[in-house]
């Protein structure tokens, strides 16, 4: 079995890690060794990692190096998922090289960077990333507004940013959209038709859980098929995802709820 062989299986993967550090406050442990760690202790068989200091910088190439340097000792377990920012000089060579280090994603962070929902840049990116075989991973938002620093301005994404990558005609690449609320995945998904739906994956570390049960809702509403599997380790407890999932109402839902995504399964085979 390759290396990467646990990562792409079907099995339990983290679609939504980081190392590294965090601008606006400090994180626990945001090293690899010790993800390596924790996704043993949750169950998770590998992660998708992203650098997350490098979603804050212009320039994403030395942040991608120094993910795929720290990442080396750990790639049975530890896929990269670097960053790709489309409308930055030589951008189809970081895809490129992505590729060639087994990325299963790539991720991208259009509003920290200014692109709004109809910047061609993205589509561009989207369907290369549908070309090279790799998913495309977007962040909503990384901290709550009640909790942001008063410099982090850049503002959440918006479900017109997924919608519009999502009817593209001829997309081959799948969307993961991480820290999306629920109102965040109705307005996305009720915006598709049911082909555009299929290309898009959410996590639900962001989604309220009981009493207002609204990860309960879109279980039973947009389907259980539709999410994928998050740690968001180092920002959030890594438990919130399974938590949820215990606190599912017994019976047919919850039976539903097997058919989670995983992140083997998300990423078409190249």
């Amino acid at each position: 079995m390759s290396e990467m062989a646990a990562v792409t299986s079907p099995a339990r993967v983290d679609t939504c890690a980081w190392i590294g550090g965090y601008p606006f406050r400090d994180v626990p442990h945001p090293d690899p060794d010790v993800l390596v760690r924790v996704l043993e202790r949750e169950g998770f068989t590998g992660a998708w990692v992203g650098h997350l200091p490098g979603a804050f910088h212009r320039d994403p190439v030395p942040a991608n190096r120094a993910l795929y340097t720290a990442l080396a000792p750990h790639r049975a377990v530890l896929a990269p998922a670097p960053i790709v920012r489309p409308d930055w000089p030589k951008w189809e060579q970081t895809l490129r090289n992505a590729v060639d280090e087994g990325a299963p994603a790539i991720r991208a962070y259009p509003t920290l960077w200014g692109l709004g929902a109809e910047h061609l840049a993205m589509s561009e990116l989207a369907l290369a990333c549908g070309e090279a075989g790799v998913a495309l991973h977007l962040t909503v938002r990384f901290e709550d507004v009640r909790q942001r620093h008063p410099l982090d301005t850049a503002g959440d994404l918006t479900a017109a940013h997924v919608r519009r990558l999502a009817r593209l005609p001829g997309l081959r690449a799948n969307i993961v959209v991480a820290g999306a609320g629920r109102e965040f995945i109705e307005e996305t998904h009720w915006g598709l038709t049911p082909e555009e739906q299929q290309r898009v994956f959410y996590d639900w570390h962001w989604v309220w859980g009981p009493p207002e049960d609204h990860f309960a809702h879109l279980v039973r509403t947009v389907g259980a098929e539709r999410f994928a599997w998050a740690s968001w380790w180092p920002l959030r407890l890594t438990q919130q995802a399974q938590a949820l999932v215990d606190l599912l109402p017994s019976g047919p839902l919850a039976d539903h709820a097997r058919s989670f995504a995983h992140g083997g399964t998300i990423a078409p085979p190249r």
